[in-house]
């Protein structure tokens, strides 16, 4: 069972609701393995493990690492290599002026003086030129962020330019594009976990509502969009889930797995 997080599986003020719990809990008692593939950072999850029992494996920064949740500890990792980063940056940079970058590396946070960080602590977020941050450590995503376009007209815009050059998506944030290692989704990585574990796509049932699941919803054999998913989600993805404040994922799940729901 694959799920994204935010505007999936969480509530909209980022909970995780006693059914929801109790559901997840069930599902990976049956025998069933609980993949959260998302594009949160792992440093972003440890509440979500907390709240869920410690229970499953993310699938974080759309793919970038695979963060064990039992333990609190990444177990894979597929880095953006820094020139290919810097390569995507200066492509972007001159086709999109007012641009800004920041560099996820999965702890921690760096960004240029331009860009507006959002949710992070001080502690874990540092400032410098992006050739600097490139070099500071390996990188799990580029984020670009233009306060003019929104995340659509920004994906658009980009992808013209360095669209060859790493994967490119983003999960509704207002002007944010998220960018990956060449190859490098939810779906590659969810794919390449199945694979080690002898599980085939049409064994696995996924839920999303924006972009960045598009792939993965695509691959899955199940595939739910959320109510009030993205228009291209919902396009794209026949099944319907009811929507996260309304314990949607968990709802299915009830039904697809049979559980009781008193």
């Amino acid at each position: 069972m694959a799920s994204d997080l935010d505007g999936t599986l969480l509530r909209t003020d980022g909970t995780v609701s006693p059914r929801t719990r109790r559901t997840l809990a069930r599902v990976e008692d049956s025998g069933t393995t609980v993949v959260f593939a998302t594009g949160r950072p792992p440093r972003w999850l440890r509440h979500i493990a907390d709240a869920t029992g410690h229970r499953g494996i993310a699938v974080c920064s759309n793919g970038a690492l695979v963060y064990d949740l039992h333990q609190e500890r990444v177990v894979d990792s597929y880095p953006l290599a820094p020139e290919i980063g810097l390569a995507v940056v200066d492509a972007i940079r001159a086709a999109i002026p007012g641009v800004s970058f920041g560099v996820e590396f999965g702890e921690t946070f760096g960004h240029e003086q331009t860009y507006e960080p959002l949710g992070d602590f001080a502690s874990q977020t540092f400032v410098g030129e992006v050739t600097e941050l490139f070099g500071s450590q390996p990188a799990v995503k580029l984020l670009a962020k233009h306060n003019g376009h929104d995340a659509d007209v920004l994906f658009a815009k980009a992808s013209e330019v360095a669209g060859d050059l790493a994967e490119l998506t983003y999960s509704g944030g207002a002007g944010l594009l998220e960018i990956s290692a060449p190859g490098v989704s939810k779906a590659t990585t969810l794919a390449a976990f199945c694979a080690e574990r002898g599980v085939s796509a049409d064994e696995v049932v996924a839920f999303g509502d924006m972009p960045n699941d598009l792939a993965m919803l695509s691959w899955a054999g199940t595939a739910y969009a959320m109510a009030g998913a993205h228009p291209d989600v919902l396009a794209a993805v026949e099944r319907r889930c009811p929507g996260n404040d309304d314990d949607g994922v968990a709802a299915v799940l009830d039904k697809l797995f049979g559980f009781s729901t008193v």
